[in-house]
């Protein structure tokens, strides 16, 4: 499901315009990725936990040309799911 597939579900499953859906949903991802860029959690209660994972800098080797390069430290985002939406996807 893209961005656009997630409108047209919140279109019908509730009475917003197209406009106001996709407003909507791009408030919800900004919100997070404001949250997750200052450090914080993002708990959503019965979905999952997004948050923000370290990755320490590492040497690496090119694949290409076998040089060795150096591979900087970054922050990555994580998502773990939670039990309500575990539970919802291994539904028989």
């Amino acid at each position: 499901m893209n961005k656009m597939e997630l409108v047209e579900h919140v279109v019908a499953e509730t009475e917003l315009s197209k406009v106001a859906a996709a407003a909507a949903i791009e408030a919800v991802v900004e919100g997070i990725t404001k949250a997750l860029r200052k450090g914080e959690d993002v708990r959503l209660v019965g979905f999952g936990t997004f948050s923000v994972k370290k990755r320490a800098a590492s040497k690496g080797r090119n694949p290409a040309t076998g040089e060795a390069i150096k591979i900087p430290a970054s922050k990555n985002a994580r998502f773990k799911a939670g039990v309500a939406l575990k539970a919802a996807i291994n539904k028989r």
